[in-house]
Order: C-alpha cells, then structure tokens, then sequence
C-alpha cells in the first residue's frame, strides 16, 4: 500500500480508504471488524464513515475496531444528514454540528477526527456559520482537518476565499463521485482541487456496483443490491434509457478485465487511482472477499491502451450517471 499526502497538509494516508457506509447493515458487526482488521493488516490507514450510515451504527462499529490502535489510523467522519425529528437535527448549521460532533466522537471512542467532512452542501445555512462551527472545533482540538463532500467547486472556492478573509480553518480536501461511467468532476471539480492543492477522496468508483460487474444485461438485480431495495436505484441502474449504452460499456471493461487476468472491478478502482490528482478512491466492501478484490488494484499499472479506449467509451468530463441522479451536483 502506498501513501498520499492529503493535499497541501502533513497528513499521509494510504492509497485506499475504507468507506464504512455498509456496516452495521446489510454487514454484521462481526464481519465489520474482520474487514477493518484486513484492511489494516494490508497497509490501510484511512476509514471513512458518517454519522448518517445506519444512523450511527457504522461509528459505532468502527470504534469498537479501533480500540487500542486509533492513533495508527487516520479517522474521517461526516456531519449534515438528518440525525432527528426536529428542525435543527441536520443541515451545516452551527447548533447541528456542536452537538453532532459529540455524538460522533462518543459512539467512534476517540478523542478527536482526524478529518471532518461536511457531507452536503446547505442552501439554508450561511458558509460562514459553517466556517466558524468547524474553527471553533479544531481549535478546542476536536477535530483535525475538515472537508467537503459533494460540493459544487464555485462554493468551495467561495469557502476558501471567506477562511482567508476571516482567518478561519480552510477546507483542505473534497469528497466528489468518480468513475469510469461519472466524470464529471474533471470539468471543474479536479482542475480546482488541484490549483488549490486540496486533496480528492472520490466515492462511488465501482458506480454503485456496475464497475463491479453487478448488473446483467436481461437479468434482474441481484437480492442484495440498492437496485433491488429502492426503486429509484432500480430505475437508474436497469431501466434508465441509458442503461443499455452503459451495458455495453461494462461489457467491454470486463473483456479487457479478463485480459490482464484481473477483477473488472480491481481494474476499474485501478483506473481511478491512476489518475495523479486523486489522493484516495472510497471502497465499500460488504464482504471480506469484497476488500480482497479490491486490494488487487494496488498492484497494477494501467495500460495506456485502456485509458485511451475509456476516453473513447466515455470522453473525459461527461457521465452516463449524472444526468438520472440530481444528488450528483458538481
């Protein structure tokens, strides 16, 4: 496993972080622990989880396997999502994040966060409301770095620009969809992170599963899969117009797949990480075999052959995603 420096910080973290998103449902506890155990033996150093995911169970998980070796990881956590029934229970706001982040560092057993993303942007919230909540954090020590998810990158730099005029903690990394099938950010998002030097801890690089090989063309979505639990992953994943185009996509990747004796979904992680701006792709295993197959991606080396074929697939900076998934807004 090799390691980054996330964006213009110190902080080195391993080539892969490990989304917990997963844990706690539909992935026990006990096979939880065995993945981060696995995870950690193989080099990873960078977990990745959110109030939000099972309504924090997840952080939960993830404390009780990391207990007695916290320092030896770098721990990453998210505020925003709705966390109660009243109306300050989610959003950026100053009152959600104060006691939000109590929550958070009671069910992860620590005393800090390493990097504290905030998971969406807020319409109803001023930046500068937000801006000061997270000040206030690092400067008590609470937190560590702080970062954004899914933002548009007019508004990060707009945060950048307000940190610099009030002396207020800067965002120092951003957390965007990226994959073979969503490219998007290198529009905007990528070339911005760079020139700003913030580092870039993508999700979604398996597209939800497709990279994985999940979806068959003519058959139904497998039992397990978001496809089958939400009818709106089921329309985009299967019956969205564009779903035979992406069919044929993955159809391809996984022959080329095939010929480099390798995993389309270790290929396609592959493909992300070959990409120098990105610090770290988030994988979400479900099973052990799962992290197994995507450790693989760490040991190859993308041919220029099959970059040159995705960009004939999918030119750079368009999506056969985006345009069925409004929460994808870059």
């Amino acid at each position: 496993m090799n390691y980054k420096n996330l964006g213009k910080t110190g902080l080195k973290v391993s080539e892969l972080c490990l989304g917990t998103m997963n844990f706690g449902n539909p992935t026990d506890e006990k096979t939880s622990i065995k993945i981060i155990d696995k995870f950690i033996e193989a080099g990873g150093n960078f977990i990745d989880t959110a109030n939000v995911y099972n309504h924090g169970v997840s952080e939960e998980i993830v404390g009780k396997a990391l207990k007695g070796r916290r320092a030896s990881v770098v721990l990453a956590t998210k505020v925003h999502g709705k966390m109660g029934p009243g109306p300050n229970d989610e959003g950026n706001g100053k009152k959600h994040i104060l006691h939000e982040v109590e929550n958070s560092l009671r069910r992860l057993q620590t005393d800090y966060i390493d990097l504290y993303w905030i998971h969406r942007p807020d319409p109803s919230t001023p930046i500068e409301e937000t801006l000061e909540a997270l000040d206030y954090l690092v400067k008590k020590g609470y937190v560590r770095f702080v970062g954004t998810s899914t933002f548009p990158a007019w508004q990060i730099v707009e945060a950048l620009w307000i940190s610099d005029k009030r002396n207020l903690v800067k965002f120092v990394a951003e957390q965007p969809p990226y994959s073979i099938i969503e490219r998007q950010i290198e529009n905007r998002i990528l070339p911005m992170c760079e020139h700003f030097g913030l580092g870039v801890v993508s999700w979604s690089p398996l597209a939800g599963g497709w990279l994985a090989g999940r979806y068959k063309r003519g058959n139904p979505a497998p039992e397990d899969s978001r496809a089958a639990q939400h009818p709106e992953w089921r329309d985009m994943a299967i019956e969205a117009k564009s779903a035979e185009q992406r069919f044929k996509i993955i159809e391809e990747i996984e022959k080329y797949a095939k010929k480099l004796n390798t995993s389309m979904a270790a290929l396609s992680l592959a493909w992300v990480m070959s990409n120098p701006i990105i610090t770290a792709p988030i994988i979400g295993p479900k099973r052990e075999e799962h992290l197994d197959d995507y450790l693989k991606a760490t040991e190859i080396k993308i041919p220029e052959e099959f970059k040159k074929r995705v960009d004939d697939l999918v030119p750079p900076g368009t999506s056969l995603w985006q345009s069925e998934n409004a929460s994808f807004v870059i």
